[in-house]
């Protein structure tokens, strides 16, 4: 859902867990049970999409004080790395509100307990929420995953939001529904009139009179009178 912004988002944190909070059907959002652990805290920012190696080492490490920072800057908290009550307090109402959203999409038979903690049911049912948006299964909840979430969790609770929400600071921009284009209307091509080609006349071909060949007259060859003897 809108909650648990990343690198990009400057929403107003409470803006958003209000709209959450309609959202979900007779929630109530338990306070933080006890400080996280650091492993159990770096759970919570791998799972809502933060870069961060899941280990109990102390939380001092450049990587996981960039994730926190990240996680106190989306949310209006003091930007300092260091993972205080109050950056410990919105991480646990952000888990809460993504398994109250789970529970109301999913109905699953066993439902999530809403607690703090971002463990191994909490990953299956991110992981069937993937599969059911027809989403790449990784049992991350990032932003587009809970902005999905959210949407489907209003749909399934039927409540309309019955308060305004407060302008956040930065709305993710959305992108315009682009309007039908008008179909131009085609106008049928007028087939051209055929026009019967005219028969060429034939013109006889005149047959070449034979000139006649000449034959030549022969000549008389005289036979020579035999003179007679005396």
């Amino acid at each position: 859902m809108w909650c648990g912004f990343g690198k990009s988002s400057v929403t107003i944190a409470t803006a958003c867990l209000v709209t959450a909070s309609l959202v979900a059907s007779n929630t109530s959002f338990a306070a933080r049970q006890r400080n996280y652990s650091p492993q159990q805290f770096r759970a919570v920012l791998h799972g809502l999409g933060y870069k961060v190696t899941v280990n109990n080492s102390p939380l001092t490490d450049n990587e996981t004080k960039q994730a926190i920072r990240e996680f106190q800057k989306g949310y209006k908290l003091t930007v300092d790395g260091i993972p205080g009550p109050k950056t410990q307090d919105w991480a646990a109402q952000i888990v809460q509100i993504l398994q109250a959203n789970l529970n109301a999409v999913l109905k699953p038979k066993n439902p999530l307990p809403r607690d703090q903690f971002y463990g191994p049911q909490t990953e299956a049912l991110v992981k069937e929420a993937q599969k059911k948006f027809q989403l790449q299964e990784t049992g991350i909840a990032d932003l587009a995953f809970r902005q999905k979430l959210n949407e489907e969790a209003k749909s399934a609770t039927g409540k309309p939001t019955t308060e305004p929400t407060p302008t956040p600071t930065a709305t993710p921009t959305s992108t315009p529904t682009p309007k039908p284009t008008t179909k131009p209307t085609t106008k049928p091509t007028p087939k051209p009139s055929v026009r019967p080609t005219a028969k060429p006349t034939a013109t006889p071909t005149a047959t070449p009179t034979p000139t006649p060949t000449s034959t030549a007259t022969p000549t008389a060859t005289p036979t020579p009178t035999p003179t007679s003897t005396p």
